[in-house]
């Protein structure tokens, strides 16, 4: 899903398509957000530097990094469906507030996403 994605965003900022490059770029980040670690879960305690010039630093490689998330195919398309939802949620409060404008760019962006829901499915 992800590598589709991307793929899509390639092409929208190619055609300068702002609204599916927007869309795009949110589904991203909201994948990768899921895949991030609660900083206190990190089960694995860094390595103490003993060395007087780095005082109590993490030393040794990958001292700070902790492993992503691994987020199935299925985990991914369930994030963009919920962007799809979000957005389409707004999409209707913006109209019931006068905001068609702003409805209408969200309803674009749900569809742009939807369409990618679809081509992965298939």
């Amino acid at each position: 899903m992800r590598a589709s994605l991307r793929d899509d965003l390639k092409t929208a900022l190619k055609t300068k398509d702002r609204v599916a490059i927007a869309a795009l770029r949110s589904a991203l980040a909201a994948i990768d957000n899921a895949e991030a670690v609660p900083c206190d879960s990190a089960s694995q305690a860094p390595v103490t530097a003993t060395n007087e010039h780095v005082a109590g630093t993490a030393a040794g490689p990958g001292a700070a990094e902790v492993e992503r998330r691994h987020l199935t195919d299925d985990d991914q398309r369930d994030i963009v469906a919920h962007e799809v939802r979000g957005r389409t949620i707004s999409a209707d409060e913006y109209d019931r507030l006068g905001r068609g404008d702003t409805a209408e760019r969200l309803r674009a962006e749900a569809a742009v996403l939807q369409r990618a829901l679809d081509q992965d499915r298939k």
